[in-house]
């Protein structure tokens, strides 16, 4: 299998199963085009007849090269990890946790999946008694794996401080004797930072992720103060100080949210960089039809258009010495995640977790609140093993649309919390999703080969 596409003059093939990306003259890109997965070493006639406007020596040059990648396994290369996907991981350590310790909001954003910070269950704060048995849960279900996530999630997590930080001294003074090394996350809205909060996390937090949605008027339209005031003016200060006072080792990124009201979303990427962050990320929003927000299928072509955009501006600013770091334009096409990452994705369910201020686990945050998918609870050390082989069991070969899919190594199937919330199926791909995601791809993949010609 392979995926041919032109972006900006430039044309690519790229060999699915190899993950090997080629840039081609037009010759080639034109044969390519007319192959079969079953290359000889002669051209066929069949190609000669079909592109007579070329010179037949430029053909068979053309030819030759593509032939030569066939043989090294770099053009329509077999797929090696068919018998690994079928391979269910029984009995997976646990390897990350998301805790919710705040399921209340000081925030009301319009698109919130998680019904303002409560996720449909009622407003609680985590007891630190309930965050120290999560992490004895995953020390115990970790196994023989040293590094463990801990991601300090909510609604707020601020509006849960002091539980946040007997959680972490709680997990640095088991280090030694567990065998574990902690690495912590937290997402905030800034509202609560101060200078003491901002010193903590910086010193604490191996990842800082900051919800921003961009220019000031379309942060201020979603995302608004219990009061109804926007938020702009009040975290985009404090979002700045903890950047500036953060080691330039540790990681952060600065996080938005797309709709359809703002489909120019490239403008507000430049303007979250122009506030000084310059790693960041301005995702798709997904959401209840009947929202004014919703994003469809019409909506594609726009999107597309400001993807390219955004990867002019990128490149633009990368050539001028600003390296902006765009979440979503982020590939490796050298090495990339490692085998079962590219056929399972995530780990939800199985080896991430996600755990609520009762104690009550699940898949991951997007699951919370849905009995169906409680696995069991951190109090009585209880995990539901069907639940776990469930998602443990799908990957890119159990999802049928996934398996002639072009990006599949990339995606890994998608996010199945995406699936089930869109088609009600955790198999079924959401499809608007996979055609962004197709196109960010390609946009990644452009920019590297741009970069790499300038």
């Amino acid at each position: 299998m392979i995926h041919r596409y032109t972006m900006k003059g430039i044309r690519f093939i790229l060999d699915v199963n190899s993950g090997a990306v080629h840039v081609v003259d037009e010759a080639a890109y034109a044969v390519s085009g007319l192959l079969t997965s079953d290359m000889k070493p002669e051209c066929p006639p069949r190609i000669y007849q079909s592109l007579s406007e070329y010179p037949r020596e430029t053909v068979a040059s053309a030819y030759a090269e593509l032939y030569g990648l066939y043989l090294s396994g770099q053009l329509f290369s077999k797929d090696d990890y068919l018998e690994i996907g079928k391979y269910i991981p029984s009995g997976a350590p646990i390897k990350a946790l998301c805790l919710h310790v705040s399921h209340d909001c000081n925030l009301r954003c319009a698109y919130c999946f998680a019904s303002t910070g409560d996720f449909g269950t009622g407003r609680s704060i985590m007891p630190f008694e309930v965050a120290k048995q999560a992490v004895d849960f995953v020390v115990r279900r970790s196994g023989a794996r040293k590094n463990i996530e801990i991601d300090f999630f909510g609604g707020e997590p601020l509006m849960a401080f002091d539980t946040v930080v007997k959680t972490v001294s709680y997990a640095r003074s088991i280090e030694a004797d567990s065998g574990k090394h902690f690495r912590f996350t937290i997402t905030t809205n800034g509202l609560l930072l101060d200078d003491d909060k901002i010193a903590y996390i910086n010193e604490n937090m191996d990842n800082v992720v900051l919800s921003l949605d961009g220019r000031r008027e379309i942060n201020d339209n979603m995302r608004k103060t219990v009061s109804g005031e926007g938020s702009y003016d009040i975290i985009v200060p404090k979002f700045q100080k903890l950047v500036k006072q953060r080691d330039p080792k540790l990681d952060y990124y600065a996080r938005g949210t797309f709709t359809a009201k703002n489909l120019d979303f490239a403008d507000d990427v430049m303007s979250i960089a122009s506030e000084g962050f310059d790693r960041l990320s301005v995702e798709p929003v997904t959401s209840d039809e009947d929202a004014d927000y919703h994003l469809c299928p019409a909506d594609l072509p726009a999107i597309f258009a400001e993807y390219e955009r955004l990867t002019d501006l990128l490149l633009e600013k990368r050539r001028q010495g600003d390296k902006l770091s765009f979440f979503h334009f982020m590939i490796d096409l050298e090495q990339g995640p490692c085998v079962i990452k590219r056929l399972r994705g995530c780990g939800a369910g199985y080896e991430y977790v996600a755990v609520t201020p009762e104690g009550d686990i699940y898949p991951c945050h997007q699951f919370v609140g849905k009995e169906a998918f409680r696995q069991g609870s951190v109090r009585d050390d209880t995990l539901d093993e069907g639940i776990a082989h469930q998602f443990a069991a799908m990957n890119i070969y159990t999802r049928k649309k996934c398996r002639s899919c072009w990006a599949k190594f990339y995606c890994s199937g998608g996010c199945s919390a995406a699936n089930f919330n869109q088609n009600g199926d955790l198999n079924a791909p959401y499809a608007l999703g996979c055609e962004m995601e197709k196109k960010r791809l390609e946009c990644a993949i452009y920019l590297k080969a741009a970069e790499t010609e300038s």
